[in-house]
């Protein structure tokens, strides 16, 4: 945790936390673990490099711990804003620091590991059955291709510990059986998920790009460690957040932060919304227009809501019957790998539907939120709708002042005040309020 979670980041935890909520949904008792990786993820895959929090403490001026507890402090507060329930067990790698000895020493006992000049290495050779999870082959990888070999016996060795150049001069070194250093990025997960979860469990996420090293090797060296197979029952994995066609970077554009989507005028949760629209295993095209969009649909949701919470005469006799098939077509769709776009689908389409009562469909939509997490059941009745072209007024203005077109931005806000719209200029955006 060495800087701001970009909305590409983001994209997975979203992605993690549907699926928690949708076990949740269907009953499940759910034990959530996230580790917090506060050391040992060099800038290479390779096993070579700087330490990334070293360099962040070096280049911010601040010690490796401030850096953590400043980068996660910055990540708790995204995941209060896009609504994602909070893990039941935060682990720091720093504070597990003896159970990844422990593990380590396990591997050594059973002759798994070997000693270079910079660390200790697992020795991949032994296992015939690794890289089955990237149906990776490892004689058709080339050196330098993914690692580079230096003593390593096997392009696919990777560090379990890595020794400190010059003990001293890290701020996070440790000493241990082998000598002075500290942990791989690859060992903390293993050690942390035994410790909270046994040495088998249910359900491991990640991003697809951890596929072919690091959940590659957490497999590696679980599955030898515990001497169990599966280590994982099930492993899950979200596709990337795309920009013009690529994996979104920085060199690219369109690494945003909440923050930065905030100040643009975009709501956290349009930005769940807008995960929820594309299935979790497929690329997610980000463009600040799509982004729009799907802002745009999460607004009109939230008015339909507001309607039939306002909607006191309605008198409509709901069908029972069709009230069984709304929620077995959901049931059906958050269950199928959890098709989220379809679940929206389903949720639309009860809020169009003529047999079924204001206050039914209230009560199916909430209880369908707690699956989507777009917060319906906190929208008050008390609270203001505004029109489509008011709410497209207000985005031409906002537009007008990022432009810097004072004279435009002047006109929109007399329109707005005949409609009796005032608008609020705020650090977080415009707020408008009603006359």
């Amino acid at each position: 945790m060495y800087w701001y979670q970009h909305i590409g980041n983001l994209r997975t935890y979203v992605f993690n936390d549907t699926l928690k909520r949708v076990l949740l949904y269907n009953g499940y008792e759910v034990k959530h673990v996230m580790n917090v990786t506060d050391v040992g993820h060099l800038t290479s895959d390779a096993d070579e490099g700087e330490d990334k929090m070293e360099k962040a403490a070096k280049i911010e001026g601040r010690t490796a711990k401030e850096i953590s507890e400043h980068y996660l402090e910055a990540f708790r507060h995204d995941f209060k804003r896009l609504n994602i329930i909070e893990p039941n067990i935060w682990c720091k790698a720093t504070d597990h620091i003896q159970e990844q000895i422990e593990m380590i020493s396990a591997l050594e006992r059973k002759q798994y590991t070997y000693k270079t000049e910079d660390g200790i290495y697992f020795d991949t050779s032994k296992l015939r059955e690794y890289g089955t999870l990237a149906q990776l082959n490892k004689e058709g990888l080339e050196a330098g291709k993914r690692i580079e070999m230096g003593e390593k016996k096997e392009k696919t060795d990777f560090a379990l510990w890595k020794f400190s150049e010059k003990p001293g001069l890290r701020q996070q070194e440790w000493d241990s059986p082998w000598g002075i250093g500290y942990p791989g990025w690859h060992i903390e997960c293993s050690a942390m998920s035994s410790k909270y979860l046994g040495e088998q469990f249910d359900i491991h996420t990640g991003g697809e790009d951890h596929i072919p090293i690091h959940h590659t090797n957490e497999i590696a060296q679980s599955e030898t460690a515990f001497g169990k197979k599966p280590w994982v029952n099930y492993w899950l994995h979200g596709a990337f957040l795309t920009f013009k066609g690529e994996k979104i970077s920085k060199s690219k554009g369109g690494l945003y932060t909440v923050s930065e989507l905030e100040k643009q005028g975009f709501e956290p949760l349009s930005y769940r919304y807008f995960c929820l629209g594309t299935h979790y295993r497929k690329p997610l095209a980000f463009s600040l227009k799509a982004l729009e969009g799907a802002q745009h649909s999460y607004h009109n949701l939230k008015n339909k809501i507001l309607e039939l919470l306002e909607d006191e005469k309605d008198k409509t006799e709901s069908s029972e019957v069709r009230i069984r098939e709304i929620e077995e077509e959901f049931n059906k769709e958050v269950n199928d790998d959890l098709n989220m776009p379809k679940a929206l689908a389903v949720l639309w389409s009860l809020l169009k539907e003529e047999r079924i009562s204001s206050k039914d469909k209230y009560r199916l939509a909430v209880r369908f939120d707690e699956v989507f997490g777009l917060r319906l059941k906190e929208l008050k009745r008390e609270e203001k709708k505004i029109s489509h072209g008011i709410e497209h007024l207000i985005s031409e203005r906002e537009k007008a002042r990022k432009d810097k077109d004072w004279a435009k931005a002047d006109e929109i806000r007399d329109k707005l005040s005949k409609e009796g719209i005032i608008i609020e200029d705020t650090p977080e955006g415009p707020r408008w309020k009603k006359k």
